[in-house]
């Protein structure tokens, strides 16, 4: 596992995310393209507890009591739970970037990781390199979500006019 260059991607990509969610009003923010979808809101409070409750914390974890089991966790609950889509957009944005920045700061702190450092879960073994390398593959797979999000919006709010110039999805 490279550190530097996960510590890299995760900046990168925590520009990203914010990149694709400035300039949205705060409807937008909260509009779904349908009952089962997360709204734009949501993915980013989703996001502000993953980078808080889960990856930072978890890797915090296996790093220093790999003999504890993981605490437990609910993400897919706390979007309702925690009326993620009530939220105000702007300061959710700058929770995220304030939490990312923690982050990368902690991360910064590291010396010499043994990335090799385990936990059992119900689910089989997780290193602490599994959990850094889910940590970046989590943000891509939300960072998709989101560009679908903004494609959407893009797509909705400009009619009656066609997006199909723009070429196929």
């Amino acid at each position: 596992m490279d550190l530097h260059k996960a510590q890299i991607q995760l900046k990168a990509q925590g520009l990203a995310i914010a990149a694709l969610v400035t300039g949205l009003t705060p409807d937008e923010a909260r509009w779904k393209p349908d009952l089962k979808s997360w709204s734009v809101l949501e993915v980013l409070n989703h996001l502000v507890d993953e980078e808080i409750y889960d990856f930072r914390a978890n890797l915090k974890h296996i790093l220093s009591t790999s003999d504890q089991p993981l605490p437990e966790i609910d993400p897919i609950g706390w979007v309702t739970q925690r009326h993620y889509n009530d939220a105000n957009f702007e300061d959710t944005l700058l929770r995220f970037e304030a939490e990312r920045e923690k982050s990368l700061t902690w991360l910064a702190g590291l010396t010499a990781p043994d990335w090799s450092a385990a936990v059992s879960t119900p689910w089989g073994t997780l290193s602490a390199g599994d959990m850094l390398a889910s940590w970046l593959a989590h943000d891509l797979l939300h960072l998709r979500q989101l560009i679908e999000l903004r494609y959407q919006l893009t797509s909705t709010a400009n009619q009656p006019y066609r997006v199909a110039y723009a070429g196929e999805w």
